[in-house]
This record gives structure tokens, C-alpha cells and sequence, in this order.
């Protein structure tokens, strides 16, 4: 071999190490950025000069802004119950229970009545905690005797959800509340009823979960049916421990949580993350907008299905670009001044309660100028000859070209979020509750969870409280009528039953 062909062959060697090397420092700077970096999505404020002038080099005009008028606010701090401002900072409302203490002055007090007058009162608050309660509710129920027939009859017991089962709706609910909302592990509940003296098995507190939730499903059905009715659905998907696959190992499973315009969601399960869940799950019968990330599955069920168009999420463009801050920080950030913008017209929109007509008339207007700009901009940024395919600005670009049509979806579609962010916060329950119980034992486990995790989710989305909802409808299933099923979801639920929900034994005791 010729001095010269050697020389070649180590010169694209140590070109392919430094490639390798850089490659391999952009990944370390991306761990310790999730380690060890802010993780808000916010952009930091933008001078609107500079801002101003990167906009009007594309091509971009901007709304004049609206003067806001100067406005006095003036309070007074009052110490009345009603989210009052103690000189402690407590706040409260008139739900709160106050046990009032009278602290007397002995000395004062021996004096007679003559010699003394109360002239006033000086008030303290003080935010205190009770341990976690328990109460055995004891029925008694009186047998007779008919002396005229010799018959004996007795007084009927009362209804429970559970058929014979020694755990009150009051306790059933509290525990799928602590555990799916407040994400405590059952056997932490086992461990505090322990504490307070009762002695239950770790595997009833499991058994009567489970049973409770079969009770529950029949609403989450309907409430499935009913998002399936939505003209835009926004989904995603998000991974479970669910199943034993082997000994020490769990299988991985996918809740799919999908949003309704209803503002309710439901998590259905399946054990792969395979394409054809996404038709298992949404069939034939929805038509509309599907809103995804940039998953494939998404785009093959679109594309498979006629009447249904496909939207992407602008926030998972975004994240992208940021990916390639650390390697092509001007390019990166002249990306994310022009995505910033898009966002702050929708939160505009979002200011002036713009909907149907008027909110697309102004997306055409500010919003689709911006979005021309980014295509111009992303085509000028590759015919870079500097920018090669193992840049990362060259995976996000690549990224954001290949959907730029599904990008655009919301421009000509009103009801089409700009992004699934509001999706993603009501899936947030799920890697939440991974952090406390870990994973699910069984997948018969992960759907009940899916169930659950549904309508609790949907009541946090409507303003309704979990534990009165969940009190109220598991006494409610068995007698409400199956066919007008769909009242007892939580968004009917609302305005059918709040207003006076059936309560508890043991809190009917305490009025």
C-alpha cells in the first residue's frame, strides 16, 4: 500500500472519529441538560426590537400592539372565613371545619364581674392536621317476634356496593382516591389502616379495588363512545409496566390516552405500541382531525381512513430545535422566535375568546404569515453547505419538513390546537402514579387503571370533586338505568347531580 493511500485512509479515519466525538459530546450535553437542566418549555422574553427586526427580515408583519389601560388595584385584608388572608398568609374557605378554642386568663378571670369588662377579641389562626381516620359503622337491626303468627322477622339490612362486603362506599372511594389521585401504593394504605388499629389483608384493600372499578367501567364505555363523537381528538401514548414477562421482569404496555373536545379523556391499554391499536381503539366510526405528535401510527390511520385528517403538534416541533441549541445556538434561536410568535398569537386568541369565523379570520391573518416565514426560513437554513446530516439542526429540520402540511392543519381548522399540550397534561396522572405504585401487576390491572385514571382525569378537567363523585356514583350505578348511562360521567354528572350528590353513611352520621 502506497504512502499516499495510507495517508487517505487515515485522514477520513480521524474525520469519521471527530464526526463520531462530536456526535457523542452533542449526546452528553443532551443527558446533562435532562439531569441537570430547566425542563420548562417557556422561552425567555425576547426584546421586541431585536425580535421586531428578525420578523421584518422574513417578511413579517406584526399586529400593532393594543395600548393596556393603566388599572388601581386596591384590597383590604380581611380575617373573615371567606379565603381570608390571616396576618399568617392562611387561606381557607367555608369548607374548612374551625374548632374554636376560648384561652382564658385565670388571674382575670377571679375577679368579679364588676371589676372586669371585655372590651374586645384578638384572634389567632392556626393550620392543624388530624391522623388518617377510620370509623366502624355498627348497624343494629332489632329481630321481632309476631306473637299472633310466631313469625320472625327482622328489619332489612342495608344496601352496600360491595353485595356483603365489610368496606363502606366511604372507604372505597378513599381508596381509589389516595391511590389513583394522590398516587399512595395500597400497601402504604394498608400500613396507615395498621396504625389506626385495623386489621385488614393487603390483598382485600386489592380485591375490593378491583371489584369497585368493574362497578365504574359501564361509564367509562360511555364516555369512550361519547369522545368518539368529537370533531377533533387529540392522541398520544404512554408506557405501563403491566404483566410479568419472566421472573424479575415486567412487560411493557402503552396507555393510549385520547382527548375529546368535551374536555374529557379516556386511557385505553394495550400491551405493544403497534400501529394497528390506533385502529383497534379509534375504528370507523370516528370522523374528524386526529392531533398526534410525529408518531407514524397517527399519519397510517389518517391516511387509511378517508374522513379523517391529520394534525400535528407544534410544541414537539419546537422540542426538536431546541435539541440543537447547544450545537447551532443563532440558527436554533432564530427558530424559536418565529414558533414563539405563532404561540403568542394563539395566546392572544385565547385573550380576546376568538372561536369559529373570527378566531380562523385572525389565524389567516398573523398566524399564516408567520408560518411562511418558517418555511422560507427552514428552506434557506438547507441549502446551508456548512450544515451536515449529522447536525442535529438537520434531524429537526428533516423532522419539520417531512409534516409541514399536517403542521398547517390548524390554519385552515379552527377547532385544531396548535399543539397537544392540553393532552399531555391530563396524561400526566399516569408517569405520575409510575413514581408511587410502580407498575401493574397483571393487564387486567393496567386497563382497570386505564378506567379509573379516566374518569378521574375528566372530573379534574370539569372543576369536580374526585372522592363526592366517586361516593355518589358507585351507589348510583346499580340503580341508574343502563340505557342514560352516559349522566353518570362526570361531565353530565355536573349538572345533573352535583347539586345534591348521595353521600356516605358515616358522613350522613356527621350532619
Amino acid at each position: 500500500m502506497s504512502t499516499a493511500v495510507r495517508i487517505a485512509e487515515l485522514e477520513q479515519q480521524n474525520s469519521q472519529l471527530v464526526a463520531d466525538n462530536t456526535a457523542l459530546k452533542r449526546q452528553l450535553d443532551w443527558f446533562k441538560r435532562q439531569l441537570f437542566g430547566a425542563k420548562s418549555e417557556k422561552q425567555r422574553f425576547i426584546d421586541p426590537a431585536i425580535q421586531g427586526n428578525l420578523l421584518a427580515v422574513l417578511g413579517v408583519t406584526t399586529p400593532p400592539p393594543q395600548s393596556t389601560p393603566t388599572e388601581t388595584v386596591t384590597y383590604t385584608r380581611k380575617k373573615a372565613r371567606d379565603n381570608a388572608v390571616t396576618d399568617s398568609g392562611l387561606r381557607f374557605d367555608e369548607t374548612v371545619p374551625v374548632n374554636t378554642i376560648l384561652i382564658g386568663d385565670p388571674a382575670i378571670e377571679a375577679l368579679p364581674e364588676s371589676a372586669r369588662e371585655c372590651i374586645g377579641e384578638k384572634v389567632t389562626y392556626r393550620l392543624a392536621q388530624r391522623p388518617a381516620s377510620y370509623e366502624v359503622m355498627k348497624y343494629v337491626r332489632r329481630v321481632y317476634k309476631i306473637i299472633a303468627t310466631q313469625e320472625v322477622v327482622t328489619t332489612i339490612a342495608p344496601p352496600n356496593v360491595l353485595g356483603k362486603c365489610v368496606a363502606d362506599v366511604s372507604l372505597l372511594g378513599g381508596i381509589l382516591t389516595d391511590k389513583f389521585l394522590y398516587h399512595l401504593p395500597l400497601y402504604r394504605q394498608h400500613q396507615r389502616l395498621s396504625a389506626a388499629g385495623i386489621q385488614v389483608s393487603r390483598g382485600s384493600l386489592t380485591n375490593w379495588s378491583s371489584r369497585a372499578i368493574d362497578l365504574l367501567e359501564p361509564i367509562y364505555t360511555a364516555q369512550f363512545s361519547h369522545v368518539l363523537q368529537s370533531r377533533v381528538l387529540a392522541m398520544d401514548e404512554t408506557p405501563i409496566k403491566a404483566g410479568r414477562r419472566e421472573k424479575g421482569r415486567m412487560r411493557q404496555g402503552y396507555f393510549w390516552p385520547i382527548y375529546g373536545e368535551a374536555d374529557e379523556v379516556v386511557f385505553p391499554f394495550a400491551p405493544s405500541r403497534a400501529h394497528r391499536h390506533v385502529q383497534g381503539f379509534l375504528g370507523t366510526s370516528f370522523t374528524g382531525t386526529l392531533l398526534s405528535d410525529g408518531y407514524n401510527a397517527y399519519g397510517a390511520y389518517a391516511r387509511n381512513n378517508t374522513e379523517v385528517a391529520h394534525a400535528e403538534c407544534w410544541a414537539h416541533c419546537r422540542r426538536h430545535f431546541e435539541g440543537a441549541q447547544e450545537a447551532e445556538p443563532a440558527a436554533v434561536t432564530e427558530a424559536l422566535a418565529l414558533i414563539g410568535r405563532l404561540y403568542r398569537h394563539e395566546a392572544i386568541i385565547r385573550d380576546r375568546h376568538l372561536e369559529g369565523e373570527q378566531k380562523l379570520a385572525y389565524r389567516t391573518e398573523h398566524s399564516e404569515p408567520v408560518t411562511q416565514a418558517f418555511w422560507r426560513w427552514c428552506d434557506d437554513q438547507c441549502h446551508r453547505p456548512d450544515l451536515v446530516p449529522s447536525n442535529p439542526l438537520s434531524k429537526a429540520l428533516k423532522y419539520t419538513r417531512e409534516r409541514r402540511v399536517s403542521l398547517q392543519v390548524f390554519l385552515s381548522n379552527p377547532e385544531v390546537p396548535i399543539d397537544t399540550n392540553h393532552l399531555e397534561r391530563a396524561l400526566r396522572a399516569i408517569p405520575m402514579g409510575r413514581r408511587g405504585w410502580l407498575f401493574c401487576w397483571t393487564e387486567l390491572g393496567a386497563k382497570q387503571v386505564g378506567i379509573i385514571q379516566s374518569l378521574i382525569a375528566t372530573c379534574k378537567l370539569h372543576d369536580v370533586d374526585v372522592y363526592t363523585y366517586l361516593v355518589d356514583v358507585l351507589q348510583r350505578v346499580s340503580q341508574h338505568p343502563a340505557k342514560d348511562v352516559i349522566a353518570l360521567t362526570p361531565r353530565v354528572w355536573k349538572t345533573q347531580f352535583a347539586h345534591a350528590p348521595m353521600k356516605s353513611d358515616v358522613a350522613l352520621a356527621d350532619q
